[in-house]
């Protein structure tokens, strides 16, 4: 299946147009995420992109390459060599990174989207997906009006489907406004947690839900992020 290219331009159009009218000081203050300003968070989402462009044109070629070569300390080191940029130059970073990365997509043919890259040990349709998940939640913890609620709902739905792994075994996930629910594992007892779809993927990511899901025993605790590289070190929910 085609991954959602389209969808992933829509979403880099509208992280544009959220940051286009952001000053220096804007930059600077805190996002939503502990730890890092909104400057972290640009920085994160440029190399992301340039990450992704990179695994892209050497699968092309029939070549793997790690992300990082340094692993997850190079990607943090990126971030925060790159953070303090001026709102200016964070701007036309992210739009450079974001329109090659798009370039080096157009040219993958229907048979180029299986090809086996090193992140998460899939192939590049899955960077598609990720890229897409990794817009519309970091929009998020820009702090600058997107809530989840803005999110497709074809994204929700796969941020659930991605994130199921965070929860127990025995655990039912059923949307309220959608014909939607997702089961993890068998465990001793059934726990079923309910809510909007968005409100689902808003819990499952960290992120704060317009209203909370809800289970009649409590909502279960979160377990780690799906780790990449394998078992990092415990971080904040930064998708």
């Amino acid at each position: 299946m085609k991954p959602p290219v389209a969808a992933v331009v829509e979403a880099h159009s509208a992280l544009e147009r959220l940051v286009a009218g952001l000053d220096d000081q804007q930059v600077a203050e805190a996002s939503t995420l502990p730890g890092w300003s909104r400057g972290h968070v640009l920085a994160h989402l440029t190399d992301n992109a340039r990450m992704f462009t990179r695994l892209a044109e050497h699968a092309l070629r029939a070549e793997l390459v790690p992300g990082y070569d340094g692993g997850v300390d190079e990607r943090d080191a990126i971030i925060e060599a790159t953070a303090g940029r001026g709102a200016a130059e964070h701007r036309a970073e992210l739009a450079g990174h974001m329109a090659r990365l798009e370039a080096v997509w157009a040219r993958a043919g229907a048979s180029d989207w299986g090809r086996p890259v090193t992140f998460r040990d899939a192939d590049l349709a899955a960077t598609v997906w990720a890229r897409w998940r990794e817009a519309w939640i970091h929009m998020v913890d820009l702090n600058l009006g997107v809530r989840p609620d803005d999110w497709p709902g074809e994204l929700a739905a796969h941020a659930v489907d991605f994130l199921l792994c965070r929860l127990p075994a025995g655990t039912r996930v059923r949307a309220e406004d959608v014909p939607r629910q997702w089961s993890v594992g068998d465990g001793p007892d059934t726990v079923v947690v309910t809510g909007r779809l968005r409100d689902l993927a808003a819990w499952l990511s960290g992120r704060t839900p317009t209203a909370a899901p809800v289970a009649a025993q409590g909502l279960p605790a979160l377990g780690p992020w799906p780790p990449h590289p394998p078992h990092p070190p415990q971080r904040p929910n930064r998708a």
